[in-house]
C-alpha cells in the first residue's frame, strides 16, 4: 500500500495473559501478575490523558519464561517487567518520550533473564 493512513492509534502494547497449567516448565505470564500489571497500566495511561495508546491482553507471546512480557508496536520492542515502577518507566519512556528503556528490554532468541 502507498501513501500514509491515518492511525487509529500511535502506539499499540500487547500485554501477555497467558495461564497454563500449575508445575508447567515454562510458566506463564497471568501466574507472575501480568493481569494486575496490564490494568495498572491501563489506569495510569488514562490518568496520563494518552489517548492514542492502546493496551491490550494477549494471547500467549511464546516467551512466558520470561514474563511477564509486552511487545510495543509500531516498534516491535519486548519488554519484561515486574513491578508498577517497571511499567510507569516504560509508559515515562517509551510511551510518553519514544526512548527504550534498555534494561527491560528482551533481545531476539533470549532464553532467561
Amino acid at each position: 500500500m502507498q501513501g500514509e493512513f491515518p492511525r487509529i492509534f500511535d502506539k499499540h502494547v500487547f500485554c501477555c495473559q497467558n495461564v497454563r497449567e500449575p508445575g508447567h516448565p515454562r510458566g506463564c505470564c497471568a501466574d507472575k501478575g501480568a493481569v494486575d500489571l496490564r490494568e495498572y497500566m491501563k489506569d495510569r495511561c488514562k490518568e496520563l490523558g494518552l489517548k492514542k495508546i492502546r493496551i491490550n491482553a494477549s494471547g500467549c507471546l511464546d516467551r512466558c519464561e520470561l514474563g511477564p512480557t509486552m511487545v510495543i508496536y509500531p516498534e516491535g520492542i519486548w519488554y519484561h517487567y515486574q513491578t508498577k515502577e517497571d511499567v510507569d518507566k516504560i509508559i515515562e519512556s517509551h510511551l510518553v518520550n519514544d526512548t527504550l528503556v534498555e534494561n527491560l528490554m528482551l533481545k531476539p532468541g533470549q532464553k532467561r533473564l
